[in-house]
């Protein structure tokens, strides 16, 4: 994409990062399901990076902007993980993914 169409459609683009971060919350808080709340965790990061981006476009430093957006990819990568090893340990343990086996550890 070149700057210019990042610049022409920044409402729209911003509104995007808007309800994707909007929805990612809504799935970390309103969900009983782990691998839910790591699917709303990730709607968050791509929220985030869309608007590194369109920042990085209408500030004229798209070489920053990407910089961090892989800055960004790599620490999203090892969180996300870390996330799904520990879903996956609580679904062997416990032989479900919810979150009231969370609430009940102890330690």
């Amino acid at each position: 994409m070149s700057p210019n169409v990042w610049i022409e459609h920044y409402r729209l683009i911003s509104t995007g990062a808007g309800v994707l971060f909007t929805a990612g919350l809504y799935c970390i808080f309103a969900s009983h399901d782990l691998i839910r709340v790591v699917v709303g965790i990730e709607m968050l990061t791509k929220a985030v990076t869309l608007m590194l981006a369109l920042a990085g476009a209408l500030t004229g430093r798209m070489a920053t902007a990407e910089a961090f957006i892989i800055t960004l990819i790599v620490v999203e990568v090892v969180v996300i993980a870390v996330a799904t090893g520990l879903v996956v340990g609580i679904f062997k343990h416990h032989g479900s993914a919810r979150v009231k086996f969370i609430k009940r550890l102890r330690g």
